[in-house]
């Protein structure tokens, strides 16, 4: 395996005031735990492991405080804009948070600060979206005489929690909405990743989120706490579909936002670009060492493209750089921790047991694994069916598009797609049988702008993410209506 020699982080990696914050301060709390690089084990820091007890604290003190419309819109919007402002004088520091405590690259990382600057900014931009509008309540005869309009109005708490894979965006994506949707916010960052978090939370309470409207509760059991209070109003998750379901079950009927990956595809037609194709399949399956919900797993191709981009996909997975995540000429860096590793190795060498075959690739050093390139899988290979949330493509070929359209379709997600056609009825023909949340023409499904809707269908989620579909989630109708007191009766009548 190729692996390049380490380079220095820039010396900013940030230590948080506290192991968490709940209560309206930070708090040391009962218990820590360390944050770990994943490339070489070492300690980055260390964060609360926070209990049951005060989890139950954070809940408790947020509704006690929390009302509806005491929080200006115009001091919500603010609040973001300026903590906006201050993350993009902030990248570097940034930067090195992320690249430390995960798998990023330090190339990576600094594009994900760049997109959470985004995306607060596009929250602050959603205050717009908090309107409402009249009811025609004398579209009936039963209505005439009154008069009326809706308001789009706050759920009350919120459980955030989030994964490690995007540590700083993703907790954009939770804090921006919720609060500037007037709600109150419990965060639960990833155990592998929770620095970046705190550094948010930090900025945005510098910037005038109130204390009692925020907190942050790192820990190995504290999403169970938080998803098991009784004062918890949604749950706004981002993970696995199995852990959803345990979430699902473990507290009380209440309204659930979930992402929950998907095993994406991507159907290539014979007017495709080969080498256009390979260097959108390397980029889309391997960034991240994989481990992206919008990766590109299956790539299925017209026969008569289909030799010409398997070889171009081999040799570019091939040339790929493996290493530290500190040398900026670095493709793909470890996987989240061992266990990942492994699972993607054991996946890999059980798909070829089973009659694949692996072109290049597979190979395991410590949370390092070589990207992999495998045609011919068997159909119940779980990296097939299942998502990998690692370094591994499949490609296999097709003469009916029908046929691909559905083996496209032939998993239980539905997250996102990509089509490769220059004939734009063909593209629309696949894109419209396709079960999924997206469908990227001339590109894999690994593309994403943090304004659009984002979910899927099937067990790939319940509700849309991006910014304002978010705020629309985190909200409800609320309507007034007056009695004006003008005859009720029908003038037709």
């Amino acid at each position: 395996m190729t692996t390049s020699a380490p380079a220095p982080l820039e010396d900013q990696v940030w230590t948080p005031p506290a192991g968490g914050f709940w209560a309206g301060s930070w708090q040391d709390g009962d218990r820590r735990m360390p944050v770990r690089d994943p490339e070489d084990g070492s300690t980055v820091g260390s964060v609360a492991d926070t209990t049951d007890a005060e989890v139950d604290r954070a809940v408790a003190h947020l509704a006690e405080h929390w009302r509806p419309g005491c929080w200006p819109l115009w001091q919500r919007r603010r609040a973001l804009e300026s903590t906006a402002d201050e993350l993009s004088r902030s990248v570097d520091r940034f930067t090195a948070i992320i690249a430390a405590e995960g798998c990023k690259t330090v190339s990576e990382a600094r594009a994900e600060v760049s997109r959470a600057v985004e995306t607060l900014e596009l929250a602050a931009h959603a205050a717009a979206s908090l309107s409402g509008r009249t009811v025609p309540f004398d579209n009936t005869p039963r209505g005439l005489g009154w008069t009326g309009w809706h308001t789009r109005e706050p759920l009350g708490i919120v459980a955030a929690i989030t994964p490690f894979n995007d540590p700083l965006n993703l907790v954009a994506h939770k804090l921006g909405p919720a609060l500037v949707a007037d709600n109150a916010v419990v965060l639960k960052p990833a155990e592998q990743t929770p620095l970046s978090a705190l550094a948010l939370v930090e900025l945005l309470l510098r910037n005038g989120v109130p204390g009692d409207r925020i907190a942050a509760v790192p820990g190995r059991t504290s999403g169970q706490a938080l998803v098991r209070h009784p004062r918890i109003d949604v749950v706004s998750f981002t993970g696995g579909p199995r852990t959803a379901d345990r979430i699902a079950q473990a507290g009380p009927a209440r309204k659930l936002l979930m992402e929950l990956g998907g095993n994406n595809a991507l159907i290539v037609c014979s007017d495709a670009d080969p080498d256009r194709v390979a260097t959108a399949v390397v980029d889309g399956a391997f960034g991240v060492a994989g481990q992206n919900c919008l990766s590109v797993q299956r790539v299925l191709v017209h026969a008569s493209r289909y030799r010409a981009v398997l070889e171009r996909v081999v040799s570019a997975a091939r040339d790929l750089v493996v290493g530290s995540k500190r040398d900026p000429a670095t493709d793909v860096g470890p996987m989240i921790d061992a266990d990942a590793a492994e699972r993607v190795v054991r996946w890999i060498d059980e798909a070829v047991t089973g009659g694949a075959t692996l072109h290049t690739g597979g190979q395991r050093r410590g949370t390092f694994v070589r990207p992999a390139v495998l045609t011919s899988a068997p159909s119940e290979a779980r990296v097939r069916t299942d998502e990998v949330f690692g370094p591994v493509v499949l490609l296999d070929p097709f003469t009916d598009t029908t046929a691909a359209i559905d083996a496209a379709n032939a998993v239980n997600t539905g997250l996102q797609a990509g089509v490769f056609t220059q004939d734009i009825d063909r593209a629309m023909t696949i894109a419209n049988a396709l079960t999924v949340g997206a469908v990227l023409i001339n590109s894999t499904s690994d593309f994403r702008i943090d304004a659009m809707p984002f979910g899927g269908f099937k067990r790939s989620g319940i509700g849309r993410e991006g910014v304002e579909s978010a705020v629309q989630q985190l909200t409800e109708p609320k309507i007034i209506a007056i009695n004006t007191g003008t005859p009720q009766h029908d003038p037709a009548a």
